[in-house]
């Protein structure tokens, strides 16, 4: 019988091989793009927001085996939520699916990168369509308080 840890390993090289929600969406409402030079990961998010809601997400770039199995739960778990619960989508929410919890710190960021393009790209969203100003600075606050 495999232990947890075949499983996961087997689970990070199927999502990495064969990445859930890859890809582009044409007409998106929001897309946001960043980088990990130490390791060469590269993502981009693409999003589309219909009432309030992520009704389609997809990501492409390219990245260790890692980051793209990172990237594809992070979309699965984000499709179809409110922005406020994407927003509130945690760290471990991502690495317990992969089993990744106690991930060496040289590999934290590649693991997380998807994570704070996600992030980016609903604080960016969010920012274009605020009207108050004092939501607009919290919401700063808020993203200067991520990482």
């Amino acid at each position: 019988m495999s232990s947890n840890a075949d499983i996961y390993h087997e689970m990070i090289v199927d999502y990495s091989r064969n990445p859930v929600n890859y890809g582009e969406i044409e007409n998106h409402d929001v897309t946001f793009h960043d980088s990990n030079p130490l390791c060469g990961d590269s993502i981009d998010i693409d999003m589309k927001i219909d009432d309030n809601h992520v009704s389609d997400i997809k990501f492409h770039g390219k990245g260790c085996a890692i980051c793209m199995a990172c990237s594809s739960v992070l979309t699965e778990i984000t499709k179809g939520k409110s922005i406020d619960e994407a927003r509130a989508i945690e760290k471990n929410d991502v690495l317990g699916e992969l089993g990744l919890e106690h991930l060496q710190a040289v590999r934290i960021k590649c693991a997380l990168l998807s994570l704070k393009v996600l992030k980016s790209a609903l604080y960016t969203y969010m920012g274009n369509h605020l009207k108050d100003n004092e939501d607009l600075d919290k919401l700063k606050e808020e993203a200067a308080n991520l990482y």
